[in-house]
């Protein structure tokens, strides 16, 4: 049964290199590839959640060596959860995946196995230096998903993405030599049991190490001041890959609540980072809250807006990590199933609201050298003035394309201000009305509208979707002490997030399509809209089975607390028995005594 704890790693491997392997001519087999290797994550992802979800702790150590020196995989009720969402996330993204933006690189789909292979070796990860290999192998696909598309634009916020995420490495890897020359030892559980007994000589280079590590996961998650690269990064993906990226920063908190309570023993009373985590994450936290609320206000393209929504989810993920309690992990698990499901159907919905306004954009100012809708032309200094008030309609007419009708309102225009007389301004009025009714936007659609609505509602934390019951639970969970600073912080941050969607909504829902009906010049939905909007339904679907299942969802959760901060369960069910020298160096795989820990279960090779 734990051979399929390699399943969701070694399904996209093989898809990736078979997708690679195949001729470019073959389109149509690697399509069926991609989403067949897709899907089946799914429900393996079921698969092993409810495995997980008996309490046990299994594990898989690779070639049948056991830890603390071979290679071990390990499944918990946290890695479970985290498998299961980015495979339903990982579906959505496939469906909104069209084939246009398929052919805008030659090696796409390949890549995207191999980004899901990265993001589901590191949750099954068991020992620190493969969880340092997996970041890798999902940072590289993702540089490469980046530039997915090509441009300028795309290639500038890449190499700052790139140069940040290789800095962060570098350090990655310090700390971690640090820390093997402490322990001898680099699984986590092995890790946790040597530095709960570490002489007080060495535990100012352990901590040392530690701040060091929860700053690189602090990097791969974009807190303050390490953010600056996600926003404008984000907003040059394609749709879908943007989407995907949603639980990309998802794995730095994944990798801080693992080795906070794991490794360095957080919640128990002297653990090693617990200075670092209250002082100064803390702060940082806060921070990023602060940074991403105040930028969401700052910008104007949903794209961006949706990157600072992030960074604001961000910051309050981080806050309740540093408060080391199962209540308030429990709440910071919700929230982040919230909203990852809410900023990928943003993404998502970008790539249809926005083509067109980039268009508009280019056409009113003439720019050249940059492809009419693409996200190049997506500059938000580059937007169109268009006003939704009644008295701005001239403004918005004069910032549309000079077609020969809007020529001739402009004149009639003029000619009004030039003699006073309202009659050509009359007869302007009821030939436009005329050709008002003949000609209705078919884009942005209803269903667009009421998705957008959905997610914003989410995303921002209102009632009565689970981003509110997610942000109330991490509230509720905050000890006095910081509850003063955290309460306004995300009150104010969520009141800045409503007026930044608000406002990019009636700029894609109403101000754009009525400017283009006074120009005559109606949108059309762009090619593959359909898909996005059926996956960006779906991934609000499961935001809604989230809030009316809140219930027993909290009860997984709650459970999941519980297990992480149970270090003596990781230990029974990872390493071997202290007396069984001769099992580890057998062929069998170590069993962890029943009786030891409930959650403890036997290894498998």
């Amino acid at each position: 049964m734990n051979h399929a704890l390699l399943l969701p790693i070694l399904i996209p491997l093989f898809a990736a290199g078979a997708i690679v392997a195949l001729p470019l001519r073959a389109k149509r087999v690697q399509r069926a590839l991609n989403a067949a290797a897709t899907l089946a994550l799914l429900p393996v992802a079921c698969l092993l959640t409810a495995r997980a979800a008996q309490g046990g702790i299994a594990s898989y150590a690779l070639g049948s060596w056991p830890a603390p020196f071979g290679i071990v995989l390990q499944l918990d009720r946290l890695c479970a959860l985290m498998l299961l969402l980015t495979a339903v996330l990982a579906c959505c993204c496939l469906l909104g995946t069209s084939s246009a933006d398929a052919r805008r690189g030659r090696y796409f789909r390949a890549l995207f196995q191999f980004e899901l292979m990265g993001l589901n070796g590191a949750f099954l990860a068991g020992d620190m230096f493969n969880l340092f290999v997996f970041f890798e192998l999902l940072l590289i696909a993702s540089y490469a998903l980046l530039l997915h598309g090509g441009g300028a634009r795309r290639v500038r916020n890449g190499l700052h993405y790139l140069i940040m995420n290789l800095v962060g490495s570098s350090f990655f890897l310090i700390a971690l030599g640090v820390l093997y020359g402490i322990t001898g030892t680099l699984n986590m559980a092995d890790m946790g049991e040597r530095l709960a007994h570490l002489n007080a000589g060495s535990l100012p280079l352990a901590q040392f190490a530690g701040a060091t590590l929860m700053l690189v996961f602090g990097l791969k998650a974009a807190v303050f001041p390490m953010s600056f690269w996600l926003p404008q990064a984000y907003r040059s993906a394609i749709g879908p890959v943007a989407a995907l990226f949603a639980i990309m920063t998802k794995v730095g908190i994944y990798a801080m609540l693992r080795c906070d309570a794991l490794v360095f023993g957080g919640g128990s009373h002297g653990g090693v980072l617990d200075t670092f985590m209250h002082d100064w994450a803390w702060w940082l936290a806060i921070a990023t809250l602060a940074f991403g609320a105040l930028g969401a206000l700052a910008v104007s393209s949903l794209k961006t807006t949706t990157g600072y929504l992030v960074l604001v989810s961000v910051g309050l993920l981080i806050a309740a990590v540093t408060q080391q309690t199962p209540l308030a992990w429990s709440a910071l698990l919700y929230y982040l199933i919230s909203t990852t499901l809410c900023t990928g159907a943003l993404f998502l919905l970008a790539d249809t609201l926005e083509p067109e306004a980039a268009a508009t954009a280019h056409a009113a100012n003439g720019t050249d050298g940059v492809e009419p809708g693409s996200l190049e032309a997506l500059d938000d200094s580059a937007a169109a003035a268009i006003s939704p008030a009644p008295d701005g309609e001239a403004l918005a007419t004069l910032a549309m394309p000079m077609t020969a009708t809007t020529a001739q309102a402009t004149l009639a225009t003029v000619a009004v201000l030039a003699t006073g007389n309202p009659a050509p301004q009359r007869a302007q009025k009821a030939n436009t009305a005329d050709k008002i009714q003949k000609h209705h936007a078919p884009w942005p659609s209803n269903a667009a509208g009421l998705l957008y609505l959905a997610a914003a509602v989410g995303a921002a934390g209102l009632p009565p979707l689970s981003g509110f019951l997610g942000k109330a639970m991490v509230l509720a969970a905050t000890p006095t002490h910081d509850a003063a600073v955290l309460w306004p912080a995300v009150l104010l941050s969520s009141l800045l997030l409503i007026v930044a969607l608000s406002r990019t909504g009636t700029r894609l829902l109403w101000a754009e399509p009525a400017a283009r009906a006074a120009a005559f010049a109606p949108a059309r939905a762009p090619r593959g809209s359909a898909a996005k909007l059926v996956a960006c339904a779906l991934l609000l679907g499961c935001v809604a089975a989230a809030t009316l299942g809140a219930g027993l969802l909290r009860q997984y959760l709650d459970a999941t607390a519980a297990q992480l901060f149970d270090r003596a369960a990781y230990v029974h069910a990872i390493l071997p028995a202290p007396d069984a020298s001769a099992a580890a160096s057998s062929a069998e795989p170590a069993t962890a005594s029943p009786a030891a820990s409930p959650s403890a279960q036997t290894n498998g090779s």
